[in-house]
């Protein structure tokens, strides 16, 4: 099987699971049967996208299936790469979180095939974002990432599950229209300049026409794409979809919903945002990144600060970390846009993991209210550790993987002289400091409430989570050479189809040199 079969066998697994499934009668078929349809569909997408992204990094080649339709580019292999790999984790913590739920009788049989169909669905959609070169088919994608998990938001069928859902479909629908109106824009001033019309839906072959499309109609449908799919992304103040949203949802998805979905529409923002740059130039797209960044962080901050459910928290903290990431596209400039491919994936391993031990403390208190929360490290000792760990790794200390992201961030807005914002932004992410601080003060330690019995959750539930752990502190100490050729490789991608002129070092040999010599440069 060549690389382009590869690529469609990969998006056709978990669409045949979830197919597969919403055939099997559930009343009649053991949960067992649905938990080992998704088992296997989980693991054969890790495998088959572990080597497709493995492909992209050594070659550096692109693979092609049905023509122009799908690709997988250095860029997009970062986000199969998050998919993948992020999407088995979770999949193999929801047998543990979702027996569980069987057991309290929080769901029943049919709950749980529509869990495991809803999450290869979303997987699949995912998927299909990061491989679509069409950009209708991108559009459409999107749109199908909300359809297929309003209905895991809304899973538990509680008044404030439903209203997170209905809340969801509806401004995600609502504002991915505005990234429908600006797709449209594309195309209609693409047909207008190339020689076949029939291919101005295909962005690889946008891209070469870039010096004949029209500045202004790609500047209102930069500003459409970044409103549309920044709701998506959940930017301020498009946002308002994700604390409910990833509140409701089981953990699992939460975890998919923060540490893969948003970069998703990160990822679609940055497909147009270098080519927006190669039409009117850096100025004005870095500007609306640059503003809808350092909006996010800081309304996000303070909002993490204030939020009393951890889950909560966790998903008022994605939006800061994807203004981050927004900011960072706003400094521009090789190094930076490294940045920002680095805190996708350091931010994405982070926060999936983060979400899982959420589920560990839902598990174990029965309640997201940390005012109820207490003692973990009384209770459940192991969780008390990785959530401790966890805090830590999101705050952007050293030795933890979203410190380099962060410091790369930091140092290249200083070197591009935006010095009072990186302040400001610093200021606001040490408020985020002092809300995970008292987070680990007052629930992971202290005494833990009457009656509360010792014993962590079942160990199947924990072994995905010391994964993710070793892997977030390995990227912090020593990122491993794939990462940065795929990292190095994406970048180079960016600036050579956005024709920034640059001669920055990037990524090679060593991580830190490469910045200081970007910044003497400067």
């Amino acid at each position: 099987m060549d690389t382009s079969q590869t690529l469609l066998v990969l998006m056709a697994v978990p669409l045949s699971a979830s197919l597969l499934m919403a055939l099997i009668p559930s009343r009649r078929a053991s949960i067992r049967v649905f938990e080992s349809i998704h088992v296997l569909s989980i693991t054969l997408v890790l495998a088959l996208g572990g080597m497709l992204v493995a492909s992209v990094v050594v070659t550096g080649e692109t693979v092609s299936a049905v023509g122009l339709w799908f690709r997988l580019d250095p860029l997009g292999s970062i986000f199969v790469a998050l998919i993948v790999v992020i999407g088995f984790m979770t999949g193999i913590f929801s047998l543990p979180y979702i027996r569980h739920d069987i057991e309290t009788g929080v769901v029943d049989s049919p709950k749980v095939k529509q869990y495991y169909l809803f999450f290869n669905l979303f997987v699949f959609t995912m998927l299909l974002v990061s491989l679509s070169n069409n950009i209708i088919v991108m559009w459409v994608a999107i749109e199908a990432t909300t359809l297929s998990t309003v209905f895991l938001v809304g899973l538990y069928n509680t008044k404030t599950a439903l209203e997170a859902a209905w809340k969801y479909v509806t401004v995600c629908a609502s504002g991915v229209a505005f990234g429908l109106y600006g797709t449209l824009l594309v195309y209609a001033d693409a047909a207008n300049v190339m020689a076949d019309p029939n291919q101005a839906a295909f962005l690889s072959e946008i891209i070469p026409y870039a010096s004949q499309l029209d500045p202004k109609i790609i500047m209102i449908a930069f500003v459409f794409i970044a409103i549309g799919f920044g709701t998506k992304a959940g930017l301020f103040p498009m946002h308002t979809w994700l604390p409910d949203a990833h509140s409701e949802a089981p953990s699992p998805i939460s975890g998919l919903l923060s540490g893969v979905l948003l970069k998703c529409a990160i990822l679609v923002i940055i497909r147009f945002y270098t080519l927006s740059i190669s039409v009117v130039g850096p100025t004005f797209p870095q500007t609306v990144m640059l503003i809808l960044g350092a909006a996010s962080v800081i309304f996000a901050a303070f909002a993490v600060f204030v939020q009393d459910d951890i889950k909560r928290k966790l998903a008022y903290s994605s939006c800061e970390n994807v203004g981050v990431i927004a900011l960072a596209l706003g400094f521009g400039g090789p190094i930076v846009i490294a940045a920002a491919l680095l805190h996708c994936i350091m931010h994405a391993l982070t926060k999936s993991y983060m979400f899982c031990l959420s589920g560990n403390i839902v598990m174990k208190y029965g309640t997201r209210d940390l005012g109820k929360i207490k003692g973990v490290i009384k209770t459940a000792p192991a969780t008390a550790v990785l959530l401790t760990i966890g805090f830590l790794a999101l705050s952007g200390f050293p030795p933890f993987a979203m410190f380099v992201s962060e410091v790369m961030l930091f140092l290249a807005g200083v070197a591009t002289g935006d010095i009072w914002l990186v302040i400001v932004i610093a200021l606001a992410l040490t408020v985020v400091i002092a809300a995970f601080t008292l987070v680990v003060i007052r629930s992971v330690l202290g005494d833990a409430p009457e009656g509360m019995k010792r014993g962590d959750v079942p160990l199947a539930a924990l072994v995905p989570e010391f994964l993710l752990v070793a892997v977030i502190i390995w990227f912090g100490i020593a990122l491993p050479a794939p990462v940065v050729a795929g990292v190095e490789s994406a970048t180079r991608q960016v600036v050579q189809a956005s024709g920034i002129d640059s001669d920055q070092t990037l990524l090679s040999g060593s991580l830190f040199a490469g910045l200081q010599s970007s910044i003497m440069d400067e």
